[in-house]
Parts: C-alpha cells; structure tokens; sequence
C-alpha cells in the first residue's frame, strides 16, 4: 500500500469544480484521494492511497495517484509529490519487550 500526497495549484477552477472540491475535502487516504486546499482555491494537496502489487515502486504508487486525481477532472499543475511505502513502515508497540 503506498500513500500518495500531490501538492498543486488548480488552473481556472470554475464554480463546479469549487463545490465538487468541497464534496471531497479531507485528510485521509482514500482510494479515490481527497483534497486540502487554502482558502481561495488556487493551492491545494490531495491524498490518495494506492494499492500496491509485490514488485511495484514508488514510481507506480506516484502514477496510481495521479490517475486518481486526474480522474476529478479539474485542471491543475503539479508542485511535488511525496510518496510512502506502507510496507516499510515498521510498528513499534508499547509495552513488548525486544
């Protein structure tokens, strides 16, 4: 599983594309990927969480999300994307003793 953040600008953001925004505001990774954005509109990040097959990378989980957002539908430039591998993320759990 990766989890994919695309930091961006909207370009020419219509009223639509506003409202279908908001419809979709939040800070979690989703499948379908959420945004965040400041209050004009114009900046924005999108969360997205990918699934992720045995030999792919972060260039696949990168590209899995930004099918998601292009799915949306609303025009935009990307600024950076940041891209986390969930399976190297070790868990250390209180109380067990090493």
């Amino acid at each position: 599983m990766f989890r994919v953040t695309i930091r961006g600008k909207f370009k020419g953001l219509d009223e639509a594309g506003r409202e279908a925004v908001r419809a979709t505001e939040g800070a979690a990774y989703t499948e379908a990927g959420t945004f965040t954005h400041d209050g004009s509109m114009s900046a924005f990040t999108f969360r997205c969480q990918v699934a992720a097959e045995p030999g792919d990378g972060e260039d696949e989980g990168a590209l899995g999300a930004m099918v998601a957002l292009e799915a949306h539908g609303h025009p935009y430039e990307i600024l950076q994307i940041g891209v986390t591998d969930m399976r190297d993320i070790k868990i250390r759990r209180k109380g067990r003793n090493s």
